[in-house]
């Protein structure tokens, strides 16, 4: 009997690692660039952010020779949620989908960015990682999102209705078109409160359970560029922002000004560091 109990868990154990696998996401892809380019990057929006987010970075020139798969994260943008909504099990099936467009580069933003840093830390993902806009631990997000997201515990998914209102508002004051605000500005509404509420949560359960996460990065091996401006989304504390910088493969990219949608308002720079990490996937693996 207490051999067939053991049976019993490991049978459980290795079925549920099975189906992690085997999740059933049904991805909303943007595509741009020659089927046939030697390297294909995948693209990780931000949270409350679809695919379409990365259309500037998208109609760069410098990248018109590059394969680029943009994909809307479960539970964002209106997107369907995944039931596990903890950042090792994003990682685990964006890494599945990383290997079914054969991405040879993932590139983040903000929540993404946690995603992609999730992929080559747990060692899924081995190719050069951009990351924009990234916040590896508390420490690293602004107080008023620390606070609004901390006041969840008594007033429910509203938080996150005002993320994304925030968010919406936000978009008013790029310099972007006005056509093209209104297709972002839909995309933060198209967000369903309960869906991103859920995924905060576990998104700063997982920046409270990082430990040397600057440390972790570096040891991963890949080679890494850490994007941020000098103002907006996401920070580095300076232990791991001198971490970074002292990590042989790694880079961290400092872009002036006040710039909070990296992807949207900055993609010509972006684009320059996307064809750097492309640069290096030769000489990965």
């Amino acid at each position: 009997m207490r051999i067939a109990i053991r049976r019993s868990a490991c049978i459980h154990v290795v079925l549920k690692a099975i189906y992690a696998f085997m999740v059933d996401v049904d991805w909303e892809l943007r595509e741009t660039g020659p089927p046939e380019a030697e390297c294909t990057v995948l693209l990780l929006p931000g949270g409350l952010c679809g695919a379409g987010s990365y259309a500037e970075v998208m109609a760069e020139p410098a990248l018109s020779g590059t394969r680029l798969v943009a994909a809307t994260l479960p539970g964002n943008a209106g997107a369907p949620p995944l039931n596990d909504y903890s950042m090792e099990n994003y990682a685990l099936v964006t890494t599945e989908l990383a290997k079914q467009v054969s991405a040879d580069v993932v590139v983040g933003y903000s929540n993404g960015a946690s995603v992609a840093f999730e992929m080559v830390v747990s060692g899924s993902f081995t190719g050069p990682v951009v990351l924009l806009g990234i916040s590896l631990s508390s420490k690293d997000e602004s107080a008023f999102f620390r606070g609004l997201i901390q006041s969840r515990k008594v007033l429910g998914s509203v938080p996150t209705r005002v993320l994304a209102t925030v968010a919406a508002s936000m978009i008013k004051r790029t310099e972007l078109p006005a056509e093209r605000k209104r297709e972002l500005q839909e995309d933060f509404h198209k967000n369903v409160p309960v869906d991103t509420m859920h995924a905060v949560s576990a998104y700063v359960s997982w920046l409270h359970r990082q430990e040397r996460p600057a440390e972790r990065l570096c040891q991963a091996g890949v080679p890494t560029w850490t994007v941020h401006a000098e103002k907006g989304d996401g920070d580095l504390t300076d232990d791991e922002r001198g971490t970074l910088e002292s990590c042989q493969h790694a880079q961290v990219v400092t872009i002036p000004g006040n710039v909070f949608f990296l992807p949207m308002e900055a993609s010509p720079r972006v684009a320059d560091v996307i064809v750097e990490a492309v640069g290096q996937t030769s000489s990965v693996g």
